[in-house]
């Protein structure tokens, strides 16, 4: 059964919500990504962040194969219902598939994008998660 809390979400016409996840210590945002309804489910039933993946077509847990898990220690949902914004402990502080802290590394200066953070790791080391 699914909880009422599914319910007053805003699915898009693919049935997904944008999902934010944000570092509960430093309040940097570490990524994007896209939920389903069963991956909300999920989300809030263990406590760990599971995305929709637009491209394998396919639940996925954060950190399954990296051991780079999001555990959820809070969840909003904004004032159109169409975005949420969930606050999270990063385990080994790497939360993008490219190996660093965060996914919002690219910053536009002078006409140019312009890579800001370090690979904390090689991507190599774990499945794109």
């Amino acid at each position: 059964m699914n909880p009422p809390l599914l319910d007053a979400v805003t699915w898009n016409e693919h049935g997904l919500v944008a999902a934010i996840a944000q570092d509960a210590s430093t309040k940097d945002v570490l990524m994007m990504a896209w939920m389903n309804r069963e991956s909300l489910a999920l989300t809030l039933k263990t406590g760990d962040a599971h995305y929709w993946s637009r491209s394998r077509k396919a639940l996925w847990k954060k950190g399954e194969s990296s051991g780079h898990i999001q555990h959820v220690k809070s969840l909003r949902l904004d004032c159109d219902g169409d975005t949420i914004l969930m606050s999270v402990e990063q385990v080994g502080g790497i939360a993008c598939h490219t190996g660093r802290a965060n996914c919002f590394f690219n910053l536009a200066e002078a006409g140019n994008w312009v890579v800001t953070a370090p690979v904390l790791t090689s991507p190599h080391n774990f499945k794109i998660d």
